[in-house]
């Protein structure tokens, strides 16, 4: 039932409103684990990424597709002044791990090196969401610009507090990925193995899925994410 490829998918909007540096967009962050796709369906803007090669900007607009690995800290920028309102089909690798604390925000080093800290700066209040949301971009901004004029061996600490940071998550993790990424690429060597044999029982067990939108406020921006791993089947077993 896992999403294709073992991926999941979500429609970003951008956050709008200007940070301390006068640009606006999203909260810097890294993935541990995971590489993550955009696919800019509307809007202008640029996508700034720094790791220990430095500080790069990519500019963005309907079409562009870009991916960056783990370790690629990343900030999602609207263009104000070229229309901004940027949009984007966001693909992510290991179905699940994201949501699952995959993500650390660029928080400064002081933060970032203390789990109780960290957990307070980045969590999310029932009430007052938006000022939450706003100030934690705010903190993460803040501890970008220190990283890229810190340079590699700055990038290179924040790496050690966050892995420090994701190190007690592994272990569920790996749990995640068997019963996703992995049993998903065990399945496809079986349908394999059977089409060499003649084989196609499996296409008996057909199946469509569906997976509605769920709104959330995501590290970028406004998030209509979809479960990819408890869909809804449309087709009787």
């Amino acid at each position: 039932m896992t999403f294709p490829g073992g991926t999941s998918v979500s429609r970003l909007t951008v956050y709008t409103g200007a940070c301390a540096d006068g640009l606006e967009g999203g909260t810097p962050h890294l993935h541990t684990a995971s590489t993550e796709a955009y696919v800019v369906v509307g809007g202008h803007g640029a996508l700034q990424t720094l790791d220990v090669n430095g500080l790069r900007e990519t500019e963005l607009g309907p079409g562009s597709t870009v991916w960056f690995t783990p370790g690629t800290i990343h900030r999602a920028v609207n263009r104000a002044g070229n229309g901004g309102g940027l949009e984007v089909v966001v693909v992510m690798s290991n179905a699940g791990l994201p949501e699952a604390g995959d993500a650390v925000m660029t928080f400064p080093p002081e933060v970032v090196a203390d789990p109780a800290r960290y957990r307070e700066a980045a969590a999310l209040p029932a009430v007052g969401v938006e000022e939450a949301v706003a100030r934690r971009r705010e903190l993460a901004v803040a501890g970008f610009l220190r990283l890229a004029e810190g340079g590699p061996e700055a990038v290179r600490r924040f790496y050690d507090s966050a892995v420090a940071l994701v190190r007690p998550k592994a272990a569920g993790w790996r749990e995640t990925w068997e019963a996703t990424v992995a049993a998903q690429t065990r399945r496809t060597a079986e349908v394999l193995e059977a089409l060499e044999r003649g084989d196609g029982a499996h296409l008996l067990e057909s199946a469509l899925m569906e997976s509605p939108p769920q709104e959330r406020w995501g590290m970028c921006g406004h998030l209509r994410a979809h479960d990819v791993a408890d869909p809804v089947v449309h087709t009787p077993r």
